[in-house]
Order: structure tokens, then sequence, then C-alpha cells
């Protein structure tokens, strides 16, 4: 019984980190798109397209870290050894953490905040 467990947990896992793969891919080609033809057509906020493709790249980031950190819970319930626990408690902190602050950075983002690389332009009086 156990050993089914094992193989359905192991899995369930996979599925999911294809699914976050799937995820991730679409939303790297989703902002490449919106790069490529996302024209820009204020002048006065000239970074605007790559803002809304970071923002849309940020957002899909964040479901497949979810989901990948789904895997990762999982994957340590089947999980035999301490210093598989350990590692996978490490990545999970990780993942954790990035996506905490890849979260605030997008919300910041988002709400019209400016980019901590954008350069800082100021208008003619």
């Amino acid at each position: 019984m156990e050993d089914i467990f094992r193989i359905v947990a192991g899995y369930i896992a996979l599925g999911l980190e294809v699914i976050a793969v799937v995820v991730i891919a679409y939303g790297a080609i989703r902002a490449v798109i919106n790069l490529v033809l996302g024209a820009n057509p204020d002048p006065e906020k000239p970074l605007s397209g790559r803002k809304n493709a970071w923002v849309h790249l940020g957002v899909w980031l964040l479901i497949g870290l979810e989901f990948e950190l789904g895997a990762d819970i999982i994957r340590s319930a089947i999980s035999p050894t301490w210093e598989q626990l350990g590692q996978l408690g490490a990545i999970a902190v990780i993942r954790t953490f990035l996506n905490y602050f890849l979260e605030k950075d997008v919300e910041k983002y988002a709400e019209g905040g400016e980019s901590p690389s954008a350069p800082i332009v100021e208008k003619p009086a």
C-alpha cells in the first residue's frame, strides 16, 4: 500500500512540475509577443510596453512557482531520508521567498510604480 502511495504521489508531483513548465513557457512566449508587438502609442510613457510585458511575465512566473511549490510539498510527503527532506525544505523556502518578492514587485509595478532598474526621467518645466 505504501509503495502505491509513493508511485501515485510521484506522478502527481511530476504532473504539477509539467504544469509549472507549461505555465512558465506560456508566460514567456506571451511576454516576448508583448515586447515585439506591443507598440507604445504614448510618448509620455516610453516604458509602458516593457512594463506591461514584465508584469504579465511576473504573474505567470508566480503561478508557475506555486505549482512547483505544490510539487515540492507532495515530494516531501514521500521522501524517505532526512537529507532529501532537508533539500526539499530548502528548495521550498527559496521558492517561497522568490514568490513573495516577485509578487510584491508585480503589485508595485502594476499599480504604476517604477521599476527599480528604470531610469528616472524628469519632465521639463
